[in-house]
């Protein structure tokens, strides 16, 4: 299974990316339908964790199960993938309880699915090829990353994934450099009051999977990088795991 997947561009309808799921699906179709999303000839793109913290985990399958519906791997993603070797006890204090307490059958089937998910989409565009990844880009170019995830193996890969799925240097020290060979790249995985542009990597996980504190769902056009609500320059976030 390839690492990396691709997508050519949507000549019938829209795309579009969306922030951390966070088993709240119903959540998430309230913000599609508010966008007039069309499941005939629009796409949506997660950056992934679409599990855990929220009720309807288990509503995930159906999800991976739409043909227009189309995530990268994020880390709590990526603890149902290593289930039988993770460190369990902060899995659960991360929102983990759901999956711990499911039969064997079931965990094995659910990691069997969740391996098949790739760390990084490419989407294409009008104006330029579109990158997605849970967290970060570890390289200063799409291209190098490329060759990491499609040509590297043991330790070396291991490092590149996990840092694709779980790094928050690039918005914790506010960097602006951006990453080359692409138009721009699509990440989540830091909670944010609303979506941030640094550079030309934007983050849109606006916390729809806590509502409680105000958190909605951004959902970001691919084709004219306009997201719902706007991007904006100053950064009010916190860090979860």
């Amino acid at each position: 299974m390839s690492l990396i997947k691709r997508f050519e561009r949507n000549q019938a309808g829209r795309d579009f990316a969306v922030g951390d799921i966070h088993g709240h699906f119903t959540r998430l179709q309230a913000a599609l339908d508010a966008v007039g999303f069309d499941p005939a000839v629009d796409r949506l793109f997660s950056v992934g964790d679409l599990i855990d913290r929220g009720p309807e985990c288990e509503d995930v399958i159906k999800w991976l199960n739409k043909s227009w519906f189309h995530p990268v791997r994020g880390n709590h993603d990526d603890y149902v993938c290593r289930y039988d070797t993770c460190d369990i006890g902060n899995w659960m204090q991360n929102g983990g309880v759901w999956f711990v307490g499911l039969p064997r059958l079931e965990q094995e089937n659910y990691a069997a699915i969740f391996r098949d998910i790739p760390i990084a989409i490419e989407v294409e565009t009008s104006a330029g090829l579109i990158g997605i990844l849970h967290a970060d880009c570890p390289f200063p170019s799409w291209h190098e990353l490329q060759f990491e995830l499609e040509g590297m193996t043991g330790q070396r890969l291991k490092l590149v994934k996990n840092t694709c799925m779980w790094s928050r240097s690039r918005i914790e020290q506010e960097d602006e450099s951006g990453v080359a060979d692409i138009r721009a790249l699509i990440v989540g995985h830091t909670p944010l009051r609303k979506p941030v542009a640094l550079g030309n990597v934007l983050h849109i996980d606006t916390m729809g999977w806590r509502p409680q504190d105000g958190g909605y769902f951004t959902l970001l056009n691919l084709e004219t990088l306009e997201s719902v609500p706007p991007m904006t320059a100053k950064l009010d976030w916190e860090a979860t795991a």
